[in-house]
């Protein structure tokens, strides 16, 4: 296989996970393909960690530009849903780092710091791995990579992370939607659970995040009560868990992602941006 191709995966992996994007990813990416093409291959020793570091660089710059762009973003902001397979599910802490909870987190890091905390949490690189690829001294790594994590931990939630209880809330979740059963809905829901949607200004969707178990649950019954043209709903695997796809025709419409803590829903992420859904 090409060299590049087959290194494409992991790039495509790091890129995702420092911008939230698959489409900016895609384009670092790209790009990265072509200073590759730029260079006498046979000089490189270690393709792979010269193509990550390129990669990581890219992404930095276009993460710092992209951070200026959020601020006129209408509504919530959430990272664009990517399909993943069962490999990535098997691997937990993997799987983790590409959670849209886990991506939304991440947001509130500085550029760099985000760079460092996905090298060495996502990829297990060492500090003095990531400090030659970032080109910084291994200590300011250090010092950058425990900032990260204790950022980071002061933030998250520790959501459930067995696929069974997540597959079935999600299943009763749909169901409930689908009939319109509110009383079943707030059965799934947590009493603080939160609704964030992110519409994007291009598709219908709340400008502001919805807290408590009557007003989400109302909010989600009349979404569901709006469907598509031709609608269809489907699971998939999304970001490293189960999610609902709402289609009309073939074209994904919205992507629902639920975070649970205790077998129940304390956290909803709805993506109906259309930029967002090309991936599905």
């Amino acid at each position: 296989m090409d060299v590049f191709e087959d290194r494409r995966g992991l790039l495509q992996a790091v890129a995702y996970r420092v911008l939230g994007t698959v489409t900016d990813a895609e384009d670092i990416v790209q790009e990265a393909w072509l200073r590759w093409n730029r260079v006498d291959a046979t000089t490189v020793d270690d393709p792979t960690a010269y193509l990550v570091t390129v990669t990581t660089r890219l992404a930095i710059d276009r993460l710092r530009s992209a951070k200026a762009d959020r601020v006129t973003y209408v509504g919530p902001w959430l990272p664009e849903p990517v399909p993943t397979g069962g490999d990535l599910a098997d691997d937990l802490a993997l799987a983790d780092t590409v959670s849209s909870a886990m991506l939304l987190v991440l947001e509130s890091l500085s550029p760099l710091e985000r760079a460092v905390f996905v090298l060495r949490e996502a990829f297990g690189y060492s500090h003095g791995e990531v400090a030659r690829i970032l080109d910084r001294s291994e200590e300011s790594v250090r010092q950058t990579a425990k900032r990260a994590r204790e950022h980071v931990d002061a933030k998250r939630r520790r959501y459930d992370t067995d696929a069974a209880t997540r597959k079935r809330a999600t299943v009763s979740f749909m169901d409930a939607c689908a009939g319109g059963d509110l009383e079943a809905l707030m059965g799934v829901l947590a009493p603080d659970v939160t609704l964030v949607c992110d519409g994007g200004g291009l598709a219908p969707a709340p400008r502001k995040i919805i807290h408590g178990l009557e007003l989400v649950a109302g909010a989600l019954i009349t979404f569901a009560g709006r469907m598509p043209d031709d609608p269809g709903v489907e699971f998939a695997e999304v970001n490293g868990g189960p999610a609902i796809v709402v289609r009309s025709g073939s074209t994904a419409a919205a992507v629902v992602m639920l975070h649970l803590v205790n077998g129940m829903v304390e956290e909803i992420h709805l993506v109906s941006n259309p930029e967002k859904l090309g991936a599905m």
